[in-house]
């Protein structure tokens, strides 16, 4: 919703309240709210902030999951970063602080709708990081960070969400590339198939998986790759 050129002294009031911080510059405040969109002189939008809190989070969240995760590897340490600092989180955060009665944008952006308009919420998110960080120094920017992320970082299924997405996420992060799957037989009677799929992620041993459909023969096959690689812990089962 698109408010005045900064915001009144009632809804500054509620919305330091939930971040934990008053700002000593409240003008760093009404930037971060900002989009380019909206009418306003140059440079007094959100988008430089966005880049510097967008490094900010990603440094206290790394800090987080290696203080909280003592066992975790670099892959699942780096599987659950990417899925705390992604748009989704992010918007998330923006929802629980109803970020969306006070950022300011132009008639354009007010109509967008779906991913686009999670993106614009996510980026507010990461530009009122970086405007606690300035106003209030690392400390208060992480005790925000901690306040919204600290629970859905401890979640069980935290690092478990789909295996060939968790598997897709990991071997882009660590090499650059996707992984490929290739279906090696079928067998068995129509009524009670059985697919044989190989994934392969250059640089390392490729993993079959085995199943009654090719999308669940993929997942097993996704999942003995993320549990040999040490992103995810054998299930007791050893599947």
């Amino acid at each position: 919703m698109s408010k005045a050129q900064t915001l009144s002294a009632a809804d500054r009031a509620k919305l330091e309240s939930l971040i934990g911080h008053d700002f000593a510059e409240k003008e760093r405040l009404d930037r971060a709210l900002t989009h380019a969109s909206a009418r306003t002189e140059k440079g007094s939008n959100y988008e430089r902030l966005e880049f510097l809190g967008d490094r900010v989070l990603g440094l206290c969240i790394a800090e987080l999951l290696f203080r909280t995760f003592g066992t975790a590897g670099e892959g699942e340490l780096s599987v659950r970063l990417n899925q705390l600092v992604s748009a989704e989180t992010c918007a998330a955060v923006a929802d629980e602080l109803n970020l969306h009665l006070y950022i300011r944008t132009g008639a354009d952006v007010k109509k967008l709708t779906g991913k686009r308009m999670m993106n614009v919420r996510a980026d507010v998110v990461e530009s009122l990081i970086a405007a606690i960080y300035l106003d209030g120094g690392l400390e208060v920017a992480r005790r925000f960070i901690l306040r919204y992320w600290q629970g859905r970082a401890v979640r069980a299924d935290g690092a478990k969400r789909d295996a060939k997405t968790e598997l897709q996420e990991w071997s882009h992060a660590k090499f650059g590339v996707t992984p490929l799957y290739r279906v090696d037989e079928r067998s068995g009677p129509d009524h009670d198939p059985r697919f044989k799929v190989t994934v392969e992620v250059a640089g390392i041993k490729p993993e079959t998986g085995v199943e009654r459909s090719k999308r669940a023969a993929e997942q097993v096959a996704a999942t003995k790759m993320l549990e040999r690689e040490g992103i995810w812990q054998q299930s007791p089962a050893g599947n």
